[in-house]
This record gives C-alpha cells, structure tokens and sequence, in this order.
C-alpha cells in the first residue's frame, strides 16, 4: 500500500473519531404556534384536548389526573432542525393526548420543557435539542379535566 494512500486512511480515521467525539447538540428554542399548526398536527391533534403551555389562564379545574412527562426522539436524517423538532413535538403532544384519552380528562394544563430534568416554562416557545441524526423534547405537564365554558 502506498504511504500517501495509507496516510489518508489514518486521516478519515481520525477525522471520524473526532466529529463522532464531538456530536452536535444545538438547543432551539422554537414556536409552541407553529409546531401546532403544522397540517400532521391539525390532522392527528383531538380538537376536544386542550394543550396550555406555561401559565397560560385556562377554566376551572373539575378533577385532577397527576403529572404527565413524555420524552420523545425523533430521526433528524436528511430534515432541517425545525422540521425534526416540530415532528418531534407532534410526538410529544400526542403522547400527552393519549395520557389524557386513558384519564378520561380534556386538557393538559401548565406545560413545560423539561430536558434534561430542567424545566422551562414558555406561553410561546419549546425547547428543541437537535442533533446530526436525532432531536429530541421532553415535555411535563399536569392531566386535568376543565370546566366547560
């Protein structure tokens, strides 16, 4: 084998270990609106749940079903940040949604990022982690039934 041939091997190689050594995290911080009005979410989301992000004003709590987390993880192969973190989301959402159909309740009320076990409270937005082949969003909330209004 000849030395140059044998020295670019030795190169990819290394080139390899670093960038899987060093693998892309990147936090987002993306709209809670958008991801809910993507057509996938508008067609799969029950209309009769209520999702309320952050401290967001809601009716009257009738029953009380205990916390709700959900830790969902996409493939980001060959999709943009945004377009994995908002497939992602959908997951988390209908994962909530299905918590909510076992409850018997009709909402999720004070939702929140939850990644890493850190919680981030947002009426607007929800944290995205997005990497070369995976993103990622944890979500928290508490399963309720509301008055109707």
């Amino acid at each position: 084998m000849s030395r140059g041939i044998m020295l670019m091997g030795v190169l990819l190689g290394a080139l390899l270990v670093s960038t899987t050594s060093h693998a892309r995290d990147t936090t987002h911080m993306l709209s809670i609106e958008d991801a809910l009005n993507t057509p996938d979410a508008r067609a799969r989301l029950d209309s009769n749940i209520q999702f309320i992000f952050g401290d967001t004003p809601h009716g009257e709590i009738t029953a009380e079903y205990g916390p709700a987390v959900t830790n969902k993880k996409t493939n980001a192969f060959n999709k943009s940040d945004v377009e994995a973190c908002e497939w992602v989301m959908l997951s988390a959402l209908l994962s909530l949604q299905d918590r909510v159909r076992e409850e018997g309740g009709n909402a999720v009320v004070n939702i929140e990022s939850f990644y890493d076990r850190r919680p981030m409270s947002s009426t607007s937005e929800y944290e995205c982690h997005a990497g070369a082949i995976m993103a990622g969003v944890v979500l928290r909330g508490d399963v309720v039934t509301l008055a109707d209004e």
